[in-house]
């Protein structure tokens, strides 16, 4: 595999988003890229971040009692966009090819947090908090919902833009502090 099949991230790994392997994925790109990465393709009248977004999910599984294991599932939902981007919903649900590299990418993600294996109900918990935070995000930065009959939020989240290097100081703290967590009940 040459270098041009690689991206040279944040920390200066060679990443290989068509084969990614668990010893190159790192935390610290993941918060940088994410931090760095606008939500709703960049439309929001203010920068809020991927990686602000990720924290709120996190916060929201955790004001729906949900295990330390799924809030850290809920703060890497999107992780496999800090190596391969984003593209807008109604785009993506016809790019069959990138959402299989996608879920490939972000699987091994899951295995590097050792969260890999989600069950089905998670999985649609994941997406359900996903959901909400969305509809929330654009009612609070656009003024209008996405869904006629919205999700429910299970806490208040703050929208208002944050530095970049703080959000993905938090980002990494949040993910050693869970997985910290979850390594000591295992």
């Amino acid at each position: 595999m040459g270098r041009e099949n690689g991206i040279l991230t944040y920390t200066n790994t060679l990443f290989y988003p068509l084969h990614p392997h668990v010893d190159e994925v790192k935390i610290e790109d993941i918060a940088h890229a994410l931090s760095q990465m606008c939500r709703a393709n960049g439309h929001f009248k203010t920068f809020y971040s991927v990686g602000q977004h990720s924290i709120n999910c996190a916060r929201e599984a955790k004001a729906r009692g949900l295990s330390d294991r799924m809030q850290l599932a809920c703060l890497l939902h999107d992780a496999s966009e800090a190596y391969i981007s984003d593209i807008t919903r109604p785009v993506k649900c016809y790019l069959d090819e990138y959402r299989k590299i996608e879920n490939n990418l972000q699987k091994v993600i899951y295995e590097k947090f050792d969260i890999e294996y989600l069950t089905d109900e998670e999985y649609k918990e994941i997406q359900d908090i996903d959901n909400a935070l969305l509809d929330y995000e654009f009612k609070c930065l656009h003024h209008q919902g996405i869904y006629e009959c919205p999700p429910k939020l299970y806490m208040d989240h703050d929208f208002t833009e944050e530095r970049m290097v703080d959000v993905e100081f938090k980002f990494i703290e949040m993910t050693h502090r869970m997985m910290k967590s979850i390594a000591g009940k295992g």
